[in-house]
């Protein structure tokens, strides 16, 4: 038997558009082998190994049943809100979120998502060596970067954290304000080959406003004209029957797909980066 075919972490066509069709077949329909446990994180995260018609990857594995409840959002969802941000994510073009279906597995149904190795071990710095985010000396943040706000630093200093001036940051930014997420940490981006994945979506498509970020760095500038295109094409997918939107109706509640459609009519509407609320702390703890 010829070795297993390591699979790609998905391949960007002319137009933007992943084609990683290969990749959720192999991930739906694959045998789920777990190889460990990520102890880290707060619910149960699964490394497994995945194989399916001579193609081999490895992936996460987040059972519905390691899941821990929380006070704003229903009970054993988090799986399904995962492979939503996926959908939306695709529906963009950007492919920003990895390939991430809902499935069985060894402990039954959760979300499996492909793994994304990231080029190095710090989830502050890009594949290029140049940092997605950083604390700087002073009040501004200088060319380049972004000004989030200031951290304590210990022994009474404070400095300012910043994110990078980079358009796959900003392109995130919007899709986490599309998709409410409530939890945009810095451990949350990796890099891989120069491109740019954000993971961890179990709490997004909260009905009201749970938008809580480290890329805050263009709230308030008017959005980019690709991205009022961008929002423009998903607010004809979320209407009426089209598919985007039945498909997200069997992962999210009525209410949360109604939610979405008003948060793209808002961003529209303004033309603008949201702002913080006010209402909700705008940054999450730990924020990396």
């Amino acid at each position: 038997m010829p070795a297993a075919e390591r699979v790609p972490a998905g391949r960007v066509s002319s137009c933007g558009v992943d084609t990683s069709d290969g990749v959720v077949d192999l991930l739906t329909w694959g045998e789920l082998t777990v190889r460990g446990r990520i102890r880290e994180a707060s619910n149960a995260v699964l490394y497994c190994s995945v194989s399916y018609e001579g193609q081999e990857a490895t992936c996460v594995y987040k059972p519905v049943a390691g899941e821990r409840p929380l006070w704003d959002f229903p009970d054993g969802t988090l799986a399904q809100r995962e492979v939503a941000a996926y959908e939306v994510s695709e529906a963009t073009g950007w492919g920003l979120v990895p390939p991430t279906v809902l499935r069985d597995g060894p402990h039954g149904e959760g979300m499996c998502q492909l793994w994304i190795e990231g080029s190095d071990t710090d989830p502050e710095s890009s594949e290029d060596g140049g940092e997605l985010l950083a604390l700087v000396e002073g009040a501004e943040p200088g060319d380049g970067w972004k000004a989030i706000g200031f951290a304590d630093v210990g022994e009474g200093r404070t400095a300012l954290l910043v994110h990078a001036d980079d358009e796959r940051l900003r392109r995130l930014a919007v899709l986490d304000a599309v998709i409410n997420n409530a939890d945009r940490k810095g451990g949350h981006l990796l890099t891989d080959g120069g491109r740019l994945y954000g993971i961890d979506h179990g709490v997004t498509f909260n009905a009201e406003d749970k938008l809580r970020t480290l890329l805050w760095g263009w709230a308030g500038e008017p959005l980019t004209a690709e991205a009022v295109g961008v929002l423009e094409s998903l607010r004809d997918g979320l209407g009426g029957e089209a598919p985007l939107g039945l498909r997200l109706g069997k992962l999210i509640t009525g209410a949360e797909v109604d939610a979405l459609r008003a948060r793209v009519d808002a961003l529209l509407a303004s033309g603008k980066h949201p702002v913080p609320s006010g209402e909700w702390p705008a940054i999450p703890w730990p924020p990396v």
